[in-house]
């Protein structure tokens, strides 16, 4: 009996470090799509500067490459949570 108490013990161990390494895992990416998003609107925003009359092709490219960068975020969080 208590061997089993043991073993579940130790399993539920395991369970638990695996589950911070996710919850770490789901952190750096939530932190690379910020930055990754923050990139790409700090040189939208430079690029309409230097070019105004280039604003909207900007912003059309600016957004999609923000939800590029989300989607890989939300697939690398959802990922790691598995």
């Amino acid at each position: 009996m208590v061997g089993t108490i043991g073993m579940i013990a130790q399993a539920t161990a395991g369970v638990v470090g695996l589950q911070k390494i996710g919850a770490i895992g789901a952190g750096l990416a939530v932190i690379g799509a910020g930055i990754g998003i923050g990139q790409i609107g700090g040189k939208a925003v430079e690029g309409i500067a230097r070019q105004p009359e280039a604003a909207s092709k900007i912003q059309t490219n600016m957004i999609i490459a923000a939800a590029l960068v989300e989607g890989v975020a939300l697939f690398a969080v959802v990922v790691a949570l598995l």
